[in-house]
């Protein structure tokens, strides 16, 4: 398993316990003694107390578990990403809430739907449990594949290499080499930006296309935001200059600005 597989693995158990702690957090929101009774007669209460202080707020970290999590389906199963976010709002327009369609979103707005001059509940933080569950479902599936031997690892192992690649720029960018150094930065950043289009299936019809022509598509089907289009074609305007023999030479600090902007690229846009 190489370095990058084995951090990713890593990052995956991480965002699977932290499903968990979430959970029992969201149970004991909902629950609140009947959960802590629980809580306590498998631990006792001292324990038992010790685990719930400990436990994170699901309204305040949920978020950034959500975005973490999709980041990650978004790499192993791509296919299951809508499945995913489904769970956290409606995709249609309701016509009313109750049960059924009551969604992660709305508990974390504290909506609760009820009936009868509000003596009956419809609808409350309870309805979006089985959603975060099956969330949860989601990511643990992503695990089991991650350590399948039919998991694809073509884009894992090309990663590696562009981490080798862009450790080869800057050892060429510090003995002088800063054409070099910039081509090399271009060639990765052309790859990785074909690699994205091709796992989201966006159709590539210029033959050979360079960084501005990928990252004018990704824009268009708004796979990057504006300012990430614009700080890839800096880097694109960089690698030019560096192509061009008959123009002026790169600076150091063009050539810097371009190695680690690679880097970045390569962290961010996926």
């Amino acid at each position: 398993m190489s370095e990058r597989t084995k951090k990713f693995a890593e990052e995956l158990d991480r965002l699977i316990k932290q499903g968990s702690q979430l959970n029992i957090a969201m149970h004991l929101d909902c629950y609140g003694q009947k959960q802590k009774d629980e809580i306590y007669s498998k631990l006792g209460k001292e324990k038992g107390e010790e685990f719930i202080a400990k436990l994170p707020d699901f309204k305040k970290e949920y978020q950034a578990w959500y975005s973490e999590a999709q980041a990650v389906i978004k790499q192993v199963l791509p296919d299951r990403l809508s499945d995913f976010r489904s769970y956290f709002e409606y995709q249609k327009p309701r016509k009313q809430i109750d049960f059924q369609n009551y969604m992660i979103r709305d508990y974390l707005q504290g909506l609760q739907i009820t009936r009868g001059g509000g003596y009956e509940v419809i609808a409350d933080g309870k309805a979006a449990i089985p959603e975060f569950t099956q969330q949860r479902h989601i990511l643990n599936a992503a695990k089991a594949t991650l350590g399948s031997v039919l998991l694809d690892l073509k884009h894992v192992l090309q990663a590696d290499l562009f981490d080798s690649e862009i450790e080869s720029a800057r050892a060429l960018a510090k003995a002088g080499y800063l054409r070099a150094a910039g081509a090399i930065s271009g060639v990765i950043i052309e790859k990785h930006l074909l690699q994205v289009c091709e796992q989201r299936s966006i159709a590539v019809k210029k033959k050979n296309p360079g960084i501005s022509d990928l990252n004018q598509l990704l824009r268009d089907e708004t796979v990057t935001t504006v300012p990430q289009w614009r700080f890839v074609q800096h880097l694109a305007d960089i690698r030019n200059i560096c192509d061009h023999a008959k123009g002026r030479e790169p600076t150091k600090e063009e050539i810097s600005d371009l190695v680690d902007g690679t880097e970045k690229v390569l962290k961010t846009i996926f």
